[in-house]
């Protein structure tokens, strides 16, 4: 006797991919290809480079939107300005994932995060209540960034979470070493110090320009922290809340005195 098969009636999945490298770059296209076994894919990122915007929104000028081809969409905006119109004008339904790269180039520290257009990426989908990831890579030291294995390892990371929901307001910051990789390990943050140098010219016309460059960045934290994690071969994941309230300062006593003397001040 022949057992009847019965067909799921969920959804296919869908992923909405974004990034700060343009909708040309090679990371996101590699992930794009890849994560076409899993589910419904769209693209939606920036028409050019747009790295170390954070959660930039434009405001003083409109957007335009082209259609490169199917399920793909450059938008002359940031990452946060691209989630945005990915989810009230470009997708068929909210997605189901966002994921936010692949970064070429790793975005580990604290002062990474705050300044990169791929990490913000995912944080805006947080904002909609979407699960979200960013996905970085570092480059081997002749420069070549590990597409294919980042492209894999999103793309297990994708069929994941699919399946085990992220807590409400989380991110997940995933950076992934070139190989030979270690294996995988959550990690805090450490801290990433750059020590910028800013570059002073003359243009044609006469008129001082300003260049702010990055610097050579040094890594520092403890063992368990992403930026030394990273640098022994493992992938670092690290959960991310878009709630920044710290919220043991809230009871230091010296707070509540200082602002405590402020109100009988102001009243």
């Amino acid at each position: 006797m022949r057992c009847a098969i019965k067909k799921s009636n969920a959804p296919t999945p869908l992923i909405l991919l974004t990034n700060d490298d343009g909708f040309f770059a090679r990371g996101i296209k590699t992930l794009f290809r890849s994560l076409t076994s899993v589910g419904e894919v769209y693209i939606v990122a920036p028409d050019k480079e747009y790295s170390a915007t954070s959660l930039c929104l434009t405001l003083h000028h409109p957007l335009r939107v082209k259609t490169i081809e199917d399920h793909i969409y450059a938008i002359d905006g940031t990452p946060a300005d691209c989630v945005y119109m990915a989810v009230q004008m470009l997708l068929p339904r909210k997605p189901d994932l966002l994921i936010s790269g692949m970064n070429h180039g790793p975005n580990v520290g604290q002062q990474d995060i705050s300044y990169s257009g791929t990490v913000a990426g995912a944080v805006q989908g947080t904002f909609l209540q979407i699960p979200s990831v960013a996905i970085s890579l570092s480059a081997d030291k002749k420069g070549k960034f590990p597409f294919e294995l980042g492209a894999k390892i999103g793309t297990l990371v994708a069929k994941k979470l699919l399946d085990n929901a992220l807590p409400e307001g989380v991110a997940l910051n995933i950076n992934i070493p070139p190989p030979p990789v270690k294996g995988v390990k959550l990690a805090k943050l450490g801290q990433k110090r750059y020590h910028p140098e800013i570059i002073v010219k003359t243009d044609p016309r006469g008129r001082t320009y300003y260049w702010i460059g990055t610097g050579n960045p040094k890594g520092e934290g403890d063992k368990d922290s992403d930026v030394m994690v990273i640098q022994k071969g493992y992938i670092t994941v690290t959960p991310m809340h878009r709630d920044l309230t710290d919220y043991n300062a809230l009871e230091l006593p010296k707070l509540k005195d200082i602002f405590s003397s402020l109100n009988k001040e102001i009243l």
